[in-house]
């Protein structure tokens, strides 16, 4: 194993917190391997880069030669983590939660090592509990405590109802520490409360209590919002490689060393120089992200799936030639109007790449419309017919296409 630095200088790449740095340091310098924790809640059946970000982690625990012990929460998925929440969540049926478990690992398994991997079902031991075992974990912990959460205390101070059953989650959450030994639990930096309260009950059952380590809530492709399929800016584990690339390319530059940090196989060296040449401005995004693309591509679809899809972005983006699986329409819908001409705003409103006359006027203007890979003058609302056949390629912006035939 590395010396204790050299550990600690690739753990705390890419973390927020790490509750007490002190008692990590202690536990690393008895050169044993150590047991690291991150529990899962299969609430979703995909996962994307946010969710990959605590296994990113986990995986260079892995690499630095500690054992991982991933926990499915088929058990206290059927509560729901309260987490960043400001509702009750919906509550999952057993075989969804079931369901959602099976296509986790197998995602997860493309970022962890499956040799080095223990999996564990948090079911197994929390559905045979009875009420005496119940109450004596519950024992442990006040409600004044918990109320303190700040997600809890917002809904509360709010008059947001909060489901009794919510305040039982970080408790069956530190027992699954408990059970599994934890010498490190991590997770996102929303589930401090969660990892803390594994330390109390560890603490109170008299074990050495596990030390928290946090991970930054991934930034989605807006660049604004955490990374989420609600948002729409999220870049998922299972698309295709050459959406996946696509997606990378479109983040805004000032989130690509986050990126490279969180998401990528990268050496902190290699990410440090990044960072580095972001901050005096010697930094090439636009290849930098390039790369970046390649990288994660590569990680999720295997090696060379990477430059295949650099190869078609540039294919599509770059050179202008039109994708394999563009939408086509019928060429009808470039009928001429009562003046011998084709209303082209209206065509790019029928053929689903504007979503309306006024956007596509706009794009028009902007020079962002093509026909056939030729750029429409701006202005030039009513167009020949002539210019209209079986074959022919329409182009709005980067990314919009259609067919006419």
């Amino acid at each position: 194993m590395l010396s204790v630095d050299e550990q600690l200088k690739v753990i705390t790449s890419g973390t927020m917190q790490v509750v007490p740095m002190d008692e990590l340091k202690k536990k690393l310098e008895k050169g044993t391997p150590l047991n690291i924790k991150l529990g899962v809640d299969p609430t979703s059946p995909d996962l994307h880069l946010g969710h990959a970000v605590p296994l990113r982690k986990m995986r260079q625990f892995q690499d630095l030669g500690h054992k991982v012990t991933l926990i499915i929460g088929n058990g206290t998925a059927l509560i729901g983590d309260p987490s960043g929440r400001d509702s009750t969540r919906p509550p999952l049926t057993e075989e969804q939660v079931e369901a959602n478990a099976k296509t986790y690992v197998e995602q997860a398994m493309k970022v962890l090592d499956p040799e080095k991997t223990t999996i564990v079902h948090n079911g197994d031991w929390i559905k045979p509990l009875d009420l005496g075992s119940m109450l004596g974990l519950m024992s442990k912990f006040n409600v004044a405590r918990i109320l303190e959460r700040e997600d809890f205390h917002n809904r509360y101070t709010n008059g947001q109802s909060i489901a009794l059953h919510e305040f039982i989650y970080p408790v069956l959450q530190a027992y699954d520490s408990v059970v599994i030994k934890a010498d490190v639990e991590m997770g996102g930096n929303d589930q401090i409360f969660n990892l803390l309260a594994g330390r109390d009950l560890m603490r109170a059952e008299g074990m050495e209590p596990q030390v928290a380590l946090t991970v930054p809530l991934l930034v989605g492709t807006d660049g604004v919002k955490k990374m989420s399929k609600s948002y729409g800016n999220y870049i998922g584990l299972t698309d295709e490689p050459n959406d996946m690339f696509g997606k990378v390319m479109s983040i805004a530059d000032e989130i690509v060393p986050m990126y490279y940090r969180l998401c990528s196989t990268l050496s902190i060296e290699e990410m440090d120089a990044i960072d580095e040449a972001f901050a005096n401005g010697t930094a090439d995004a636009y290849q930098l992200k390039r790369a970046l693309g390649v990288n994660i591509v590569d990680l999720y679809h295997g090696e060379g799936a990477g430059e295949k899809a650099m190869a078609a972005f540039d294919a599509q983006f770059k050179k202008g030639e039109m994708p394999d699986d563009v939408a086509e329409f019928p060429v009808s819908l470039a009928a001429p109007n009562d003046e011998g001409k084709v209303y082209l705003a209206k065509l790019l409103v029928d053929v689903e790449i504007a979503k309306s006359t006024g956007e596509a006027r706009r794009l028009i203007d902007g020079g962002g419309v093509k026909i056939d890979g030729q750029v429409v003058a701006p202005k030039s609302y009513n167009v020949d017919p002539e210019l209209f056949h079986s074959g022919t390629a329409l182009q709005s912006g980067k990314k919009h296409w259609a067919k006419l035939v």
